[in-house]
């Protein structure tokens, strides 16, 4: 009533979009970065408008690191994904678990909030060898990185990485308490504790300058600085076991799932892989072709539900399906069309012999 019925439609009528990346870096005459931008949380406008600031970190990524590039399409729901995951991101102690089906873009997103957010973003490297100890030392690394460092530090872990479900109840005590038993020497410790001192005098004046309340200083910092991003997929039956083992890892984390695309979402796709993949074809066809790709997979995911509902068996088609597609259909049209090529160019060859025999005849039967 105090503003008025018009200003207050104007105002919250339309779904808001809250960000903190709008901001520019400051540099100098010379490019040298002066000052970072500042973190303000802020009303991002239009989702284009978001999506237009998104793609410029991305190319930023792919120019930063050119051997990881990722081929996003930023459509409405990936943003809207991307979205949540910055925001925990930037908040202290925020950490997610990402449910979703394979290929619904959990880790290129995450990694890609990361970067946006600058947070160093680690994830572990199997091999044959990898072991409980190999994972404590890449966490030894991390907590060296949130809690010595003081920087924001970013584990992405996926459900592939589960050699062993040891690894399952470390994240599950660096979820709950933030504190992993064994994994500092007290020497080590005794060490960083010693170089964060003057930052635990700063924030925390009214408390005793004690060896436990500067390791309880230390673990808070890494609990704030470090978060941890659970990728799980819903069609694992591990699923649902390992979250009743180890509840940490639902109550801890912020949930989000990843839905199955809309069909808006497939057809955005297909258009961000096939718009500048050369088809030897009209722009109408072209465009026909990437919403067909799109419907298809739609009527296909349809499909497996009826199939499902009927004789009550259990068929996907993923995401990762959706993309295999796609490029498949690349290279087997890029090879289609060499083969054709090749054909075109030996009947093209043959005739062009046949009209040069046809001319050397009536130049012979002239002679004759």
């Amino acid at each position: 009533d105090i503003f008025g019925q018009e200003l207050y439609n104007n105002a919250c009528s339309k779904e808001k979009f809250m960000v903190s990346f709008l901001r520019d870096d400051i540099y100098d005459e010379d490019e040298i970065l002066v000052e970072e931008a500042p973190k303000i949380y802020e009303d991002g406008g239009t989702l284009e408008m978001i999506r237009e600031r998104a793609c410029m970190f991305l190319d930023k990524y792919n120019e930063e690191y050119p051997s990881k590039q990722m081929e996003l399409v930023l459509f409405e729901d990936a943003l809207k994904h991307m979205l949540r995951i910055s925001r925990l991101l930037e908040i202290p102690r925020g950490s997610g678990l990402l449910v979703g089906v394979g290929g619904s873009g959990k880790q290129s997103l995450t990694r890609l909030a990361s970067f946006i957010s600058r947070a160093m973003c680690f994830q572990i490297t199997l091999t044959k060898q990898y072991n409980r100890n190999a994972l404590m030392d890449d966490i030894r690394i991390l907590y060296k990185n949130a809690g010595h460092k003081n920087q924001p530090t970013t584990f992405l872990f996926t459900e592939s990485e589960i050699k062993d479900e040891v690894f399952l109840e470390t994240i599950n005590s660096i979820l709950s308490t933030g504190e992993v038993p064994g994994l500092f020497a007290k020497d080590e410790m005794m060490a960083m504790t010693a170089d964060i001192r003057l930052d635990f005098l700063r924030d925390r004046p009214g408390e005793e300058e004690t060896q436990d309340n500067l390791r309880q200083y230390f673990t808070d910092r890494v609990r704030d600085n470090l978060h941890i991003i659970l990728c799980m997929s819903p069609m694992n039956p591990k699923f649902p076991i390992r979250a009743r083992k180890f509840p940490g890892l639902v109550s801890g984390p912020t949930i989000d799932w990843f839905l199955p695309w809309p069909e808006e979402a497939l057809v955005s796709v297909s258009h961000g892989f096939i718009k500048d993949f050369p088809l030897d074809c009209s722009e109408e066809v072209k465009s026909s072709l990437m919403t067909h790709m799109g419907v298809v997979h739609k009527m296909v995911t349809d499909v497996c539900d009826e199939y499902f509902n009927s004789m009550r068996r259990q068929v996907y088609q993923t995401p990762k399906s959706y993309l295999s597609f796609i490029s498949a259909y690349k290279a087997m049209y890029h090879k289609k069309l060499e083969t054709l090529k090749e054909k075109e160019s030996r009947v093209n060859l043959g005739l062009e012999k046949l009209i040069q025999g046809a001319k050397d005849v009536e130049a012979m039967k002239a002679v004759l």
